[in-house]
């Protein structure tokens, strides 16, 4: 077998080449988006941190109702950030729920015109598909290296190392959605002078809606599913405690910080799920 790694492919130097070609002649892209992406970050926070807890709980609160029409949700996700309060970890939820909002923007507005696209150009689609599946496949931890590389510290390589992981299931859930759109509705809608773009409003998307809200939940767990990984490049939020625990083995620790992660997901895919899956 010496023969066969003798002749090695330069996949690791043609991989860095790549990098510092970014960097030598794209620092300005870089730099300009990680500027964008702390606005949008800023922004999250000022909204979630300024306020009193109670006034930001009232205002999910309200959420759910408007969601759901369910007093049974209303009481659960006070209940929920009670618990959250109670432990001690209000700051670090708001920080995880920023990066899961940012999160949710950069990827359903990146996500869903690609989908539909897709579903308009099936060859745009098969190129697409090994690309989705790399991005899905490839370890996380792969991502959070080119990310530390071009943006650092902080909170926006855990955002980008996270999106990169997590868009492609809505492009994939829209695309789903968009492209099994029954012929009659399209051929009606066509027999009554509808044209392209009329037809992707008003047929095709309120079609496809279940299918990209189901994109939106399945954005917002593999988002908090990140939030470990991204606190190893300095994004805060509840990872950091988990990773703290894990550092420094403290089982009270880890387990208090994993129940608040468990807890919010359960309360944002109660939020967020469509109401055939009631």
């Amino acid at each position: 077998m010496e023969w066969l790694t003798t002749a090695k492919l330069p996949v690791g130097k043609f991989s860095k080449a790549v990098v510092d070609w970014l960097i030598d002649n794209a620092s300005w892209l870089f730099d300009g988006l990680a500027s964008i992406l702390e606005a949008m970050i800023e922004a999250f926070l000022w909204v979630l941190q300024t306020p009193h807890p109670f006034v930001v709980v009232a205002a999910f609160a309200g959420l759910a109702w408007f969601l759901r029409r369910s007093w049974a949700v209303v009481a659960f996700t006070v209940v929920c950030f009670a618990f959250i309060i109670n432990q001690g970890y209000w700051e670090e939820t708001t920080e995880t729920l920023t990066l899961v909002l940012s999160s949710c923007v950069v990827c359903m507005a990146v996500g869903v015109p690609i989908g539909i696209a897709a579903a308009h150009r099936p060859r745009l689609f098969a190129v697409l598909r090994p690309i989705l599946d790399l991005m899905q496949t490839l370890p996380t931890f792969v991502y959070l290296i080119p990310a530390i590389v071009f943006f650092g510290i902080g909170m926006v390589p855990g955002l980008i190392a996270t999106t990169i992981f997590v868009v492609p299931a809505p492009i994939r859930l829209t695309h789903l959605g968009v492209s099994s759109t029954p012929k009659a509705l399209l051929e009606a809608g066509e027999a009554f002078g509808a044209t392209g773009s009329q037809l992707l409003w008003k047929i095709e998307l309120p079609y496809a809606l279940p299918q990209i809200m189901a994109g939106l939940t399945q954005t917002i767990m593999l988002s908090l599913s990140m939030v470990v990984i991204a606190a190893l490049v300095g994004a805060d939020g509840l990872g950091v405690p988990v990773v703290r625990a894990l550092n420094s083995v403290n089982t009270a620790l880890g387990f208090e910080a994993g129940f608040v992660i468990v807890i919010l997901a359960i309360l944002l895919d109660r939020l967020f799920r469509t109401r055939d899956g009631d």
